[in-house]
């Protein structure tokens, strides 16, 4: 079983991860709006909508009891954290670089997030891991 301090952790983690989302969609609606293009715009907005939403995730797993007693919430947590690093990350770095090749990073974020999602399922079926 993991300690409490552990959870602790895990609210960092997604405070942090939900701070940086707000700060870099203001940064995307305000700062970048009219510098990139429309469909650049797009590719950053989806980042941003993926990692909120992730955020918000990561910020009920963090303050979740289960979490505690629970391996693959933990392994879950920390799935969706870094799937949200790698794919809202290369969206952010692609449209503000406009270098295309950044995108074939995404969908291993993609799949974390995938597995991140699976994960936590998972644990739905299983007594004590």
């Amino acid at each position: 079983m993991a300690s409490k301090n552990s959870n602790s952790n895990l609210l960092f983690f997604a405070g942090l991860l939900g701070f940086l989302g707000v700060a870099l969609g203001a940064f995307g609606a305000h700062g970048l709006k009219s510098i990139l293009t429309p469909d650049l715009m797009a590719i950053f907005d989806t980042g941003s909508k993926y990692h909120l939403i992730h955020s918000v995730v990561l910020l009920a797993l963090a303050l979740s009891e289960k979490t505690t007693e629970s391996k693959s919430l933990r392994i879950g947590f920390w799935l969706i954290f870094s799937g949200v690093l790698i794919f809202s990350g290369s969206l952010y770095i692609l449209a503000i670089s406009g270098v295309r090749i950044l995108g074939a990073i995404t969908p291993f974020g993609g799949v974390a997030l995938l597995l991140g999602w699976s994960s936590m399922a998972y644990s739905a079926f299983i007594q004590k891991d």
